[in-house]
C-alpha cells in the first residue's frame, strides 16, 4: 500500500467524496442518502471544528477512502469520539480501511487523549466488522430497525474500543 497516502480533507476532495459515496455499493454501507450534490457536501465538511478529523486515502490523485472521527462537544462526554468511514468498492479488501483506522486511533489516543471511541455498522457487513475488531472494537449491542435501507429496516451493531489509561 505504499501507493496510497493518507491526508487531511481539504476542499480538493469534494469531487471525490461526492463520487464515493454516490456509489450505490458505498451508500448502502453507510447513512447517507444516494445521489448527493457536491454543495451538500461542501457544507458538511467545511467545518471549523478542532475536534472533527477527516482524512483522505488517495492513490494518484483520486480519492480512495474516507474516515472521519469527531470528539463529542458534551461535557461529560468528551472522553468519546465516533469513527465514520468509507472506501471506494475496487478498494475494499486491500488495506485502506486498516490504514485510515489506524491513523484516527493514532490521533484520537495521542493527540485527542480520547477513552471511548465508538462506530455503528450495519450487522450485514461482515469485513467491516471483522476489521472494527481486529483493532479492538467490542460488539456493545444491537440496534434493531436502525435505519430503512434497500426497502427495508437494516440492524446495526454498536462497537466501541475503551483505552485502557
Amino acid at each position: 500500500m505504499q501507493d496510497i497516502r493518507i491526508e487531511r480533507y481539504t476542499e480538493q476532495h469534494i469531487t471525490g467524496l461526492t463520487a464515493l459515496y454516490n456509489d450505490p455499493a458505498v451508500a448502502r454501507q453507510v447513512l447517507q442518502m444516494p445521489y448527493q450534490a457536491p454543495e451538500l457536501w461542501r457544507k458538511r465538511m467545511t467545518l471549523d471544528c478542532e475536534g472533527l478529523v477527516t482524512l483522505a486515502a488517495m492513490h494518484q490523485g483520486e480519492l480512495v477512502g474516507t474516515a472521519t472521527l469527531e470528539k463529542f462537544t458534551r461535557l461529560r462526554r468528551s472522553h468519546c469520539g465516533s469513527i465514520g468511514m468509507g472506501v471506494a468498492v475496487a478498494w475494499q479488501g486491500r488495506g485502506i480501511g486498516s490504514r485510515l483506522l489506524a491513523e484516527l486511533l493514532e490521533i484520537a489516543d495521542n493527540w485527542m487523549n480520547l477513552r471511548r471511541v465508538e462506530l455503528t455498522v450495519y450487522t450485514d457487513n461482515e469485513p467491516a466488522i471483522a476489521l472494527y475488531r481486529k483493532f479492538g472494537f467490542v460488539d456493545e449491542g444491537t440496534l434493531r430497525d436502525y435505519a430503512f435501507r434497500d426497502g427495508v429496516f437494516a440492524d446495526a451493531l454498536s462497537m466501541a474500543r475503551l483505552r485502557c489509561i
